[in-house]
């Protein structure tokens, strides 16, 4: 008894120290050949962003864009910024006065930006595109060898001979089944930015001008007038 006590311990240890292991994979040695890289970041101008998008080795590249407009009243174009959400399959993240951000579908994202420009004066704009291929590799692999580990420990299960020896691997199966919630949950993240661009647009009204505005404008068209024609 002691013997087979000995060497399940044994074999508890092997398996924890590989369990505990980690593979890295080499990361690829070329990006965009069309794409500015500055820091892990890609950018694109307009004309560009729509090619970006098909991207090459199956990379994950997650989108974002920022808008800062000039409307006459923040509330109503926050109204068609969700109706433009709606419209390419996207989804309101967050809706304010003066700031709001949305997602679309990264394929529709260009269709998305031009409607928003739409509703009024266009004042900042940037789309970024930000590659995390091998951020998403490393969390596969680990999953992988946290899956395998996790097989090993229910065989060793089932050959426990003591309840002791099973509270052991039962805690170890514990620890490998958060590791895999975990690194689950951030691939799934990561595959669901990667399919919906982010848009936040930022919001100004526009100045009303007062009385004295009104005729100051006036005085301006007027003295324009007498010394510009066309």
């Amino acid at each position: 008894m002691k013997t087979r006590n000995l060497t399940f311990s044994l074999l508890l240890i092997i398996i924890i120290a590989l369990s505990s292991c980690v593979m890295h994979k080499a990361s690829y040695a070329q990006a965009y050949s069309s794409s500015d890289t500055r820091g892990g970041t890609l950018y694109a101008n307009d004309e560009s962003f729509g090619g970006m998008y098909e991207t090459k080795n199956e990379r994950k590249v997650m989108f974002n864009a920022y808008l800062t407009l000039t409307v006459k009243c923040p509330d109503t174009a926050n109204v068609y910024i969700e109706q433009i959400a709606k419209k390419y399959n996207g989804y309101v993240n967050q809706i304010g006065t003066y700031s709001s951000t949305i997602r679309v579908e990264s394929d529709k994202l260009n269709d998305a930006l031009k409607e928003i420009e739409a509703l009024g004066r266009v004042d900042r704009k940037s789309i970024s595109g930000q590659d995390v291929t091998d951020e998403y590799l490393d969390y596969e692999i680990r999953l992988e060898n946290a899956q395998k580990a996790r097989e090993r420990y229910l065989e060793l299960l089932e050959k426990a001979e003591n309840v002791e020896a099973a509270l052991k691997v039962e805690k170890e199966l514990e620890r490998l089944n958060e590791t895999i919630d975990l690194l689950t949950g951030k691939m799934n993240r990561i595959d669901h930015l990667v399919q919906y661009s982010t848009i936040t647009i930022s919001l100004n009204e526009k100045k009303k001008p007062g009385v004295l505005g009104y005729v100051g404008m006036g005085l301006y068209y007027s003295v324009k007038w007498l010394f510009v024609r066309n």
